[in-house]
């Protein structure tokens, strides 16, 4: 089942278990999606794919921990923690990421395979491997692995 169909199954269930932190984050992020696919100019009752929701899905979790962020920043601990439940729940729905371990293998084939040796060629490989890396990693992991890989 695809991950906004899974949502917005998702919302009967925690209304019926009185959840009232995980039946906010799932209305947002059903909102959040339909709002997507308005302005991808689809019909609002159509589905996103995978790949569409993911996007959706990082966005929320971004907005998350920047206002975790300014809430610790401004010592209001008291607003962060909703923050950190919701983005827990979102983080539930996102495919795993990859450790660093992984991309630094990856990053290594890459690498041979563009002839990448010097810091001025760093845009180009960070490009690259994002694009191969799609989804399935964090692009701070990535800068930090090419950043380690050319100096």
């Amino acid at each position: 089942m695809a991950i906004h169909e899974t949502l917005k199954k998702s919302i009967p269930e925690a209304l019926r278990a009185h959840d009232e932190v995980r039946l906010r984050t799932l209305r947002s992020l059903v909102t959040a999606m339909t709002n997507e696919v308005v302005a991808k100019k689809r019909k609002p009752d159509e589905y996103l794919n995978d790949d569409e929701a993911i996007t959706v899905l990082k966005r929320a979790s971004n907005q998350r921990k920047d206002s975790i962020g300014q809430f610790e920043k401004a010592s209001r601990n008291d607003l962060a923690e909703p923050e950190k439940l919701e983005l827990a729940i979102i983080e539930s729905y996102l495919p795993s990421m990859m450790n660093r371990e992984d991309i630094m293998a990856i990053a290594k084939a890459k690498m041979a395979e563009l002839g990448v040796s010097t810091k001025a060629d760093a845009g180009k490989f960070t490009g690259a491997l994002m694009k191969e890396l799609r989804g399935r990693a964090d692009g701070s992991d990535v800068k930090a692995v090419v950043n380690e890989l050319l100096t």
